[in-house]
């Protein structure tokens, strides 16, 4: 039942994204995660708190979260499969669909590509920032379009690749709780003050359920672009994520470019290693990035058909 539930939902949001009257009238899943986690952030991080208590914080927190978002999504599939019976599928395949996000990458990225076509760098700045936590307000062509292939990569990991994994390997509750749980690390999961320690559990938990998903995912676009695994095995490991660069590298070897290196946040420059050899991104190496984005999206769901159709 999961891989029928899996390709319908992924094909879904393929098509129609998550579309924004829904947004405006229902908000999103994710919205709640915020809310809850804003919630403990508020009761569990004070400044008075010690480190201890901070991370103990932490660790209630990330609790909490898979309580509400794998336990609640577990009593929903078990009161659908208890009415519906055989036709729950179709149900639990729209219950799936907003934890996907093939299209909203795609839509959040063309953007940026159009901007840097049309010579617009101010408005690709303005859309890059959108989708990345660096500064972009003095970035030139090339580091709008490595910020952008950047962020495609990772979140090709953590918006397509590892929402369909946890479907399929717990279905409603597995994908829920991995949406919860990558909402807990984009929002607390910071080395800085003030969540280096009530960020600790929110980050690790992240690092957990991505590690199989992240190297899938830098297979996939390997695989479709029929190159780059030297870069993949020589490179994955210079980010500071240990999944983030799989997919990068990944990327970065598939087009011949160079990824990562110095990046500022929050005026402060980090002197992070390049990732990858080559020219540098531009234009057209973002509209690469995106091909290959679609290529292996659209493999992901040939191999989940594929498998709906054995089963």
């Amino acid at each position: 039942m999961a891989e029928p539930v899996a390709f319908c939902a992924m094909a879904i949001e393929s098509v129609l994204g998550w579309p924004a009257c829904l947004h405006r009238r229902l908000g999103h899943p994710v919205g709640l995660f915020a809310r809850l986690i804003g919630a403990c952030d508020r009761r569990f991080n004070r400044s008075q708190d010690s480190d201890s208590r901070r991370r103990l914080g932490g660790i209630v927190t990330v609790c909490v979260l898979l309580a509400f978002a794998g336990g609640g999504a577990w009593l929903i599939e078990q009161a659908v499969r208890q009415v519906a019976g055989a036709w729950a599928w179709p149900i639990l395949c729209l219950l799936a669909w907003p934890a996907m996000a093939a299209r909203s990458l795609d839509d959040h990225v063309r953007p940026i590509l159009r901007a840097l076509q049309e010579g617009d760098l101010q408005s690709a700045r303005e859309a890059v920032g959108r989708i990345v936590g660096r500064d972009t307000a003095a970035l030139d062509e090339t580091g709008v379009a490595r910020a952008a292939i950047e962020s495609l990569s990772e979140s090709f990991c953590d918006g397509v690749v590892a929402p369909l994994f946890w479907l399929l390997v717990l279905g409603l509750p597995g994908v829920w709780a991995y949406k919860a749980l990558n909402t807990a690390d984009s929002t607390i999961g910071h080395r800085e003050m003030p969540y280096t320690h009530f960020g600790w559990a929110a980050a690790r938990s992240d690092d957990l359920a991505n590690i199989l998903p992240a190297r899938l995912s830098a297979v996939l676009l390997c695989a479709v672009a029929m190159t780059g695994w030297g870069t993949l095995w020589r490179d994955h490991a210079r980010h500071a994520s240990p999944n983030a660069g799989w997919p990068e590298a990944a990327m970065a070897g598939a087009l011949s470019v160079r990824l990562a290196g110095p990046i500022a946040y929050d005026g402060v420059l980090a002197d992070k290693p390049w990732i990858g050899q080559g020219d540098e991104a531009d234009a057209a190496t973002l509209a690469g990035a995106v091909k290959i984005y679609r290529r292996a999206c659209a493999l992901l769901g040939a191999i989940v058909l594929g498998a709906a159709w054995l089963v």
